[in-house]
């Protein structure tokens, strides 16, 4: 028994040291040392030994099975081994070659176009000013001298948070708030996002940006405020724009004006991009209300001023010939990557 032991010991070894995969390796174990193996099988004769025998062979017969499980693991290992060499070796990197290039975001098409209008104005000597999007009703509407039974606020469609707090529905209140702290000379605009309770189509959004603008100092008048927009139009959509302003009216402006440009495409004979009307509306302004002006603290028989107002969206949209302003918020960049 003892020389049969020592005869799975060597075929055991020997076998082991030719198998080359991990299969192979686990069918000689189970051949050698499994529980139906050549070695229990021996394992099973033992009870024809004499009692000084037995120890002998059951202590041979362990050092074989440990023998035989030792180098399953230690054929195993070598195979993992060589295995792991063999992907480093085929699936090696060049760390010096260059990688993929990543995709690089870049500006928003509302950011470029706020971007530039902010420095045309800043070039011009304004201020850049921002205010609370949740506002008082007293400085979104009142102090502006729309009272609360005004007919302009059935026009805004107001998100009202209380009866005293709304969303703002324009950026006019940034103008009340630095006027009640600072006295003129004041030349700012106070960009920023405006909230009203339209339905979302084309051009609708209940959420959208607008600039206001506004001076006071002494002595403004509205050639002053028909100067600093031809010069910002000019500046915006080019040396040749031509400009009207067409009688209007605003609550907080007295008198009052919307400002359109020539239509870009045609030249002003109509087309369908100024819908033939040869023009096309980029703003509204006019010459602060007295009592816009008394409401902040500032002295209208001394001091006048004017103010602008204008939407980003209808900037951006005719400067790049978008027809439907969702475009803006729904981040297909599809659409981005074209800016």
């Amino acid at each position: 028994m003892k020389a049969k032991l020592e005869e799975i010991r060597a075929k055991a070894k020997e076998e082991l040291s030719k198998a080359n995969a991990v299969e192979a390796i686990e069918e000689l174990r189970v051949k050698y040392a499994g529980k139906k193996g050549e070695l229990t099988a021996i394992l099973k004769q033992m009870g024809k030994l004499s009692p000084e025998e037995r120890p002998v062979i059951g202590q041979l017969a362990n050092e074989v099975r440990a023998f035989i499980e030792n180098e399953v693991e230690t054929k195993k290992a070598e195979l993992a081994e060589a295995k792991l060499n063999r992907q480093l070796e085929e699936e090696k990197i060049d760390v010096t070659l260059p990688s993929d290039k990543s995709p690089l975001g870049h500006k928003h098409p509302l950011s470029v176009v706020l971007d530039e209008i902010k420095e045309i104005f800043v070039g011009m000597g304004f201020e850049i000013v921002e205010g609370p999007e949740v506002e008082y009703d007293y400085y979104n509407f009142e102090a502006l001298n729309i009272p609360k039974d005004h007919p302009a606020r059935d026009t805004q469609d107001t998100f009202y948070i209380t009866d005293n707090i709304v969303l703002r529905t324009q950026t006019s209140p940034v103008q009340v708030r630095v006027m009640e702290k600072k006295k003129p000379p004041i030349r700012i605009i106070s960009p920023g996002r405006v909230f009203r309770s339209d339905a979302v189509d084309a051009t609708h959004s209940p959420l959208f940006h607008q600039i206001e603008g506004l001076v006071v100092d002494k002595d403004i008048t509205f050639a002053d405020l028909k100067g600093t927009l031809e010069t910002f139009i000019k500046r915006l959509y080019g040396e040749d724009s031509v400009v009207r302003f067409r009688p209007h009216h605003f609550p907080f402006t007295e008198p009052s004006a919307e400002v359109d440009v020539q239509c870009f495409s045609c030249k002003g004979k109509g087309c369908r991009v100024c819908k033939n009307e040869g023009w096309i509306e980029i703003l509204g302004c006019g010459m602060v209300h007295p009592k816009v002006l008394e409401n902040c603290g500032i002295d209208p028989e001394e001091y006048s001023g004017f103010a602008l107002g204008l939407g980003l969206e209808r900037v951006a949209m005719r400067r790049y010939g978008v027809d439907d302003m969702r475009l803006f918020y729904e981040n297909d960049t599809r659409f981005l990557s074209q800016f």
